[in-house]
């Protein structure tokens, strides 16, 4: 997190600052200036009522300039110079009028008000210096018109104490600006960066909170579609068993049957079989989506399963008018995978290679033996689906916009099955649709 301060900010953040000590000054002038009157009743007893009336005027002055300037927001320096200036007016005329041996405690006095404003003010140096000069021209002037007394005698009483404190006094500014400066940017670097922060937090609720939202959204959807599947499940099931009971009775009166009409029987009942062994494995949509779903492995020549997948479909190929090339392999390759969910991978992709593919369209299915792996190819040298359709058949559940004139519903959740299924036995299903047509690829280790 970067935080930058400009220098309008930093500006207005020193004016506030220098305002704020303005203010420790002007009302501390205001409340003990009168009580030096203390001082001159003491050690000025002849002047002491006139000028205890002159530091009430003097307060008063101050007091409006200090209200004035405030409500029309004017510098703080020129307030400041101004109070300095009426405030060493009065010192002065005092350091000179007074007895001799009293004028070390007026010079003292002055000197301690130089010294309390430069130890309060926040302006830069050279005001203070500037400031000093001014108290010795005004002692010199007041010096000139109203002392009795030589230099040397002013300077041993007082003066040389006067000048020390007051030179001292200016050195202080200097590291004190320089010190609140960086304090100022400082504390304004730490305001930014907590509403920075308050921002960010903000946004990480809301955003929070919009994730809080979409997930609700998103369980609830989870439940309805564990819903329909079990739904549409308990439908299939009895579906399948009447197409399991119907097949029995035909199979009680086979002797009535032809050799052909016995081989499509039991193929029927071999699919219903299947049928009922996915159903069974499908129903539990979180085994699905599970790392450690369960197959029933087992030994089998996987060339005769895609022959058995390619027999199955030829005919309905032929329906649309394409046409399947054979070119698996006739020699047996040994694998170690579930047989059922195995087919049904072969039987998805065939199956929509089929569905999508143009009429009077060829379709190659190849099998072959490639680095200790089966590959099996469906090669579709017709018009491309499309990568970008191709990806979202291939991710569950979305439905494809046609793009291709196809009439048929695009929705993808046998593809993804089928490549969950072809990962989760340790296989890999890859797939690509260019100028050149439509390809799918699946890869299984074959066992020696």
């Amino acid at each position: 997190m970067f935080v930058q301060i400009t220098k309008e900010e930093l500006i207005r953040e020193t004016a506030k600052k220098a305002w704020y000590q303005t203010n420790n000054i002007i009302w501390t002038i205001i409340f003990l200036y009168p009580l030096f009157s203390i001082v001159d009743y003491i050690y000025a007893n002849n002047y002491w009522l006139q000028f205890f009336i002159l530091r009430i005027i003097t307060i008063l002055i101050i007091y409006g300039l200090f209200s004035y300037f405030q409500h029309k927001q004017f510098s703080y320096r020129i307030l400041l110079h101004i109070s300095f200036f009426i405030l060493s007016v009065t010192a002065a005329i005092l350091c000179n009028i007074v007895n001799i041996q009293f004028s070390t405690v007026y010079f003292l006095l002055f000197a301690t008000i130089i010294l309390f404003f430069n130890l309060q003010v926040f302006w830069e140096p050279l005001n203070s210096i500037i400031q000093t000069l001014m108290a010795i021209l005004l002692l010199a002037i007041f010096f000139n018109q109203l002392s009795d007394y030589n230099l040397d005698l002013v300077l041993t009483n007082g003066g040389q104490v006067f000048f020390i404190i007051a030179a001292i006094s200016c050195l202080i500014p200097g590291a004190r600006y320089k010190v609140i400066q960086r304090e100022v940017r400082s504390q304004l670097l730490i305001e930014k960066s907590n509403e920075q922060l308050r921002q960010q937090n903000k946004e990480i609720n809301e955003k929070n909170n919009l994730i809080d939202m979409q997930y609700e959204q998103l369980r609830k959807l989870d439940s309805q579609k564990n819903s329909f599947i079990n739904i549409a499940g308990h439908d299939l099931k009895n579906l399948i068993g009447s197409i399991v009971m119907s097949n029995n009775m035909i199979k009680e009166e086979d002797f009535r049957l032809s050799a052909d009409q016995k081989e499509f029987v039991g193929y029927i009942s071999e699919s219903a079989e299947k049928m009922q062994y996915m159903l069974n494995k499908l129903m539990d949509v979180k085994e699905i989506e599970s790392p450690e779903m369960r197959f029933n492995m087992e030994i089998f020549d996987i060339n005769v399963e895609v022959m058995h997948v390619f027999k199955g479909l030829y005919e309905t190929a032929q329906m649309k008018n394409i046409t399947l090339i054979d070119n698996i392999l006739k020699l047996p390759l040994n694998v170690r995978l579930d047989k059922v969910f195995t087919g049904q991978v072969f039987q998805n992709l065939l199956s929509n290679a089929i569905k999508f593919s143009q009429t009077n369209n060829n379709i190659r299915v190849v099998t072959g033996l490639q680095r200790q792996k089966f590959v099996f190819e469906i090669i579709d040298e017709g018009i491309a689906i499309g990568q970008q359709e191709l990806d979202m058949m291939f991710n569950k559940l979305k439905t494809l916009n046609d793009t291709s004139g196809v009439t048929e519903s695009r929705l993808g959740l046998g593809l993804s099955i089928a490549k969950l299924m072809a990962q989760e036995m340790g296989g890999e299903l890859t797939y690509r649709s260019d100028d050149n047509g439509n390809y799918f690829r699946v890869e299984f280790y074959v066992i020696n």
